[in-house]
């Protein structure tokens, strides 16, 4: 086989097959690896991307079991909230629960009238005309229970009076006006102030 170079010095094969091999490496990297190089970085790039997700992801997750603890906590807070000053009027309850302090103080009730509630910025009020008869003592342990109730319950207009027709377990009659608040949920974000 011939190559064309017989008779010429030999640096000049030397120099041809260093011609051939440089084309042939610029072009390998020229049509192969420049696009796999621009594809690697690319793809490097997007799992740097992938990766910081994760990481913020990561972040979000520890961060979850805390934010849940803070939302069943504030729940809590809201559950004894509203036992405080309930969303709705429960009369049935709450003459349940007087009947029951007036029992454990011997007095007994001879009225128990719910009226119209009063509206307010956040709350309504609710008036409860109550009448009792007992003694003197009975009442202020009454009172005392009163003020210790789940929720808020003013006493208002206090008037006591003595019977006429006393016995040692009834010496007074009293007629008060219990006051109890209910949450007014119809406070619009626009009228809440912070």
């Amino acid at each position: 086989m011939e190559t064309g170079l017989e008779g010429k010095p030999w640096w000049h094969g030397l120099l041809i097959g260093v011609l051939v091999v440089g084309v042939a490496l610029f072009a390998a990297n020229r049509f192969m690896y420049s696009p796999m190089k621009s594809e690697i970085a690319g793809q490097e790039s997007r799992i740097a991307d992938l990766e910081s997700q994760i990481r913020r992801g990561e972040a979000a997750a520890a961060q979850e079991e805390q934010f849940e603890a803070r939302v069943q906590r504030l729940r809590e807070d809201l559950d004894k909230l509203l036992t405080i000053l309930p969303e709705r009027r429960d009369v049935d309850k709450i003459m349940d629960q007087v009947q029951a302090l007036a029992r454990q103080e011997d007095l007994s009730i001879s009225r128990f009238q719910p009226r119209g509630e009063i509206e307010r910025e956040y709350f309504n009020e609710w008036p409860i005309n109550i009448s009792l008869s007992g003694t003197y003592h009975n009442l202020a342990r009454f009172f005392d229970r009163l003020s210790r109730y789940e929720r808020i319950f003013n006493v208002d207009t206090l008037r006591v009076n003595a019977i006429n027709d006393q016995s040692p377990a009834r010496t007074i009659s009293t007629e008060f006006l219990g006051k109890t608040f209910i949450y007014n949920d119809a406070v619009t974000e626009e009228g809440a102030t912070p």
